[in-house]
């Protein structure tokens, strides 16, 4: 047993993807015989993973979730930045030119459209939850957008840790929310071609979540969404610390 469980200590990211590969297989089953289908695996598997993930934060006390158990410190490195970012732009790289061009100015639009809008929202909510602090607003109307900028537009603006966290769980929110709710939505939005695909992931923003949401809904339409969803969050972080905040702190004061 001790060689076992040092051998599994040795090869922490094997033992990730297995367990990935065994979620999935889990969510595959549930999908299959609980819900007949109608309920997709890869929503079912997001939920299962969030869930291990909690349990992991509450067994251990610590902040990485099964990461901080040393047997599944693996998933920490596979879901960390690196291979995040490597499977976003692989998963780009299967757009085809042709289809983004159709999109034309519509995708533009789109994009532009959802950071301000998420952002607004976000801050909105934020003001009539008390907060009056430009910098304070900003950050939360920049995690509305996504999680991921949201802390870096509080780092950049000097934001507290407690907002920063705030502005986190903002987007986080909005993410689980996409993942799970794009399916059984698309059929009644349109989003069945790849124009649509690119327009959704251009309001919406928060990369995970529509490309869960679109591998859900249809797997042909997950390069579109992530492509510029991917888009949207740059766009984020050079407006939201920038450009909105300028404009939030003229109407604050």
């Amino acid at each position: 047993m001790d060689a076992l469980i040092t051998t599994v200590k040795d090869n922490d990211l094997v033992v990730a993807f297995a367990l990935v590969g065994l979620v999935m297989g889990v969510a595959v089953l549930i999908s299959k015989f609980l819900t007949r289908g109608k309920f997709q695996a890869s929503a079912i598997a997001i939920i299962l993973g969030l869930v291990l993930a909690y349990v992991g934060g509450v067994a251990t006390g610590g902040e990485d979730g099964l990461a901080d158990i040393s047997l599944f410190s693996g998933i920490g490195l596979m879901g960390g930045g690196m291979l995040i970012n490597l499977a976003i732009v692989a998963t780009g790289f299967g757009a085809s030119f042709d289809e983004m061009k159709k999109s034309g100015l519509g995708g533009i639009i789109a994009l532009v459209l959802g950071v301000v809008l998420s952002f607004v929202i976000g801050a909105v909510i934020a003001w009539f939850f008390g907060y009056r602090d430009p910098i304070d607003l900003t950050t939360i109307g920049a995690g509305t957008a996504t999680y991921i900028v949201g802390p870096v537009t509080g780092a950049a603006l000097g934001a507290g840790s407690g907002v920063i966290a705030l502005s986190v769980g903002a987007g986080l929110v909005k993410s689980v929310l996409t993942m799970v709710i794009t399916p059984f939505v698309a059929k009644y939005i349109g989003l069945n071609n790849p124009r649509s695909a690119i327009v959704f992931g251009g309001l919406l923003g928060t990369t995970s979540g529509v490309t869960a949401g679109l591998a859900a809904t249809d797997k042909r339409l997950v390069p579109y969404g992530a492509m510029t969803s991917t888009f949207y969050t740059g766009l984020g972080l050079l407006m939201a610390p920038s450009v909105l905040f300028f404009a939030v702190k003229a109407l604050v004061g």
